[in-house]
């Protein structure tokens, strides 16, 4: 079997890291000291194609598929090793597909192309104060009335929320419509965070990934247009879960770029330090340690590939069922995260005292890292309790 990516893909690599070394790197303390990512700088992340890469061409995306996005996201880690580039740009990837494929052509005509152009921001309001990865269990409630729903509830560590309320845009919401049914009685609303009665918001202040906010939505009676609805109505959950699988892929991505940099970062230091008279890449220790966490990345980095392939192979043409890609899915989402911030930890200490500090390049990288060890589109423990039950359980 071949395994290699295309040759373009690899030229649209080549491509990307080349605009991200000139437009989003040197940016990179920037972003994590001030607190955003700079509007000039996503003018150019969309100039470059990446803002809702996966959106129509029709919308100003480049209707990309799923290999093609990874590489993407794999490079955006790369570049803004902090990670806060990396989880706009995944929100973007993965939840403006699920815009893009179930919208209705009037809201998609008025969103998608502010999306694309960075001018609107667009997440997933899904988590909330009693869970993240329990999404059936949720309590916010969307009651239809003429041509509004009348949305109830409260959403919590959401990304984007600042960007969303100060620039415009807004968030794929999931609310229980038909709340007796359970998780086949949620719909998904793409609910504006501005210009709506009845929704406030509040920010949440993080340890890393300094250049996205986090806040919390809240929703008393505020009423959005019924236009806003995705798809179905009490098909929301599936539409989520088709909406994860996506990002969690993305987000494996971006990790692995992310720890590939900060190993590039301790390689180059490690040949340029010397401690008692010596390299210290001269030292077993760093030695093997560097070759252990080489190979690490490079069998991860295959398998969020295949992962992202698999996702194609099956809502393409089913050519993958949906178990064998859950497995796939589910196992680059728990191993990229846990290696990328073992990787991290690692170089950190490379660095002494130095890698400890706000002044040296890879003490952003670690407070990023972690973020993706306590959740973002899924814990570390329901990634294996789905991996579990596809290789398990019988039922």
């Amino acid at each position: 079997m071949e395994y290699a990516l295309s040759e373009d893909a690899e030229a649209f690599r080549k491509s990307v890291r080349e605009g991200l070394s000139k437009h989003l790197s040197p940016r990179v303390k920037e972003i994590d000291r001030g607190g955003e990512i700079p509007r000039d700088v996503l003018k150019q992340l969309s100039s470059m194609g990446l803002l809702g890469i996966t959106i129509g061409e029709e919308y100003g995306g480049m209707g990309a598929d799923m290999t093609l996005t990874t590489v993407a996201a794999e490079e955006v880690g790369r570049a803004d090793n902090t990670l806060a580039t990396g989880v706009f740009f995944l929100l973007e990837a993965g939840w403006g597909y699920i815009f893009y494929k179930y919208g209705c052509a009037d809201a998609k005509e008025e969103i998608l192309p502010k999306v694309t152009s960075g001018d609107y921001f667009l997440g997933i309001a899904s988590t909330e104060t009693t869970g993240g990865s329990d999404v059936a269990g949720e309590r916010t409630r969307a009651t239809r009335s003429g041509s509004h729903y009348i949305i109830n509830g409260e959403k919590a560590y959401i990304s984007g929320v600042n960007e969303a309320a100060k620039y415009g845009g807004g968030f794929l919401l999931l609310a229980k419509t038909r709340p007796e049914l359970g998780h086949k009685g949620m719909s998904m609303v793409y609910t504006p965070v501005t210009g709506i009665n009845g929704i406030t918001t509040s920010l949440i202040k993080n340890m890393g990934r300094e250049g996205i906010s986090t806040g919390i939505i809240t929703l008393n009676d505020a009423a959005v247009p019924d236009r806003y609805l995705i798809g179905e109505e009490n098909k929301g959950f599936y539409y989520a879960m088709e909406g994860f699988t996506r990002a969690r892929v993305f987000v494996s991505a971006a990790s692995i770029g992310a720890a590939q940099k900060v190993l590039e970062m301790g390689i180059d230091y490690a040949n340029r330090r010397e401690v008692f008279g010596k390299k210290l890449s001269s030292y077993q220790a760093v030695r093997f340690e560097a070759a252990e966490f080489y190979s690490r990345l490079e069998a991860v980095k295959a398998l969020v590939y295949k992962a992202a392939w698999a996702v194609d192979q099956h809502y393409k043409n089913g050519a993958i069922s949906l178990k064998d890609m859950t497995k796939l899915v589910s196992a680059a989402k728990w191993l990229a995260p846990t290696t990328s911030f073992d990787v991290i930890k690692g170089v950190s200490t490379w660095f002494g005292a130095y890698g400890y500090s706000k002044e040296g390049p890879v003490e952003a990288s670690f407070r990023g890292s972690f973020s993706y060890l306590m959740g973002a589109e899924g814990a570390l423990n329901v990634m294996k309790e789905l991996i579990a039950k596809e290789i398990m359980d019988n039922d």
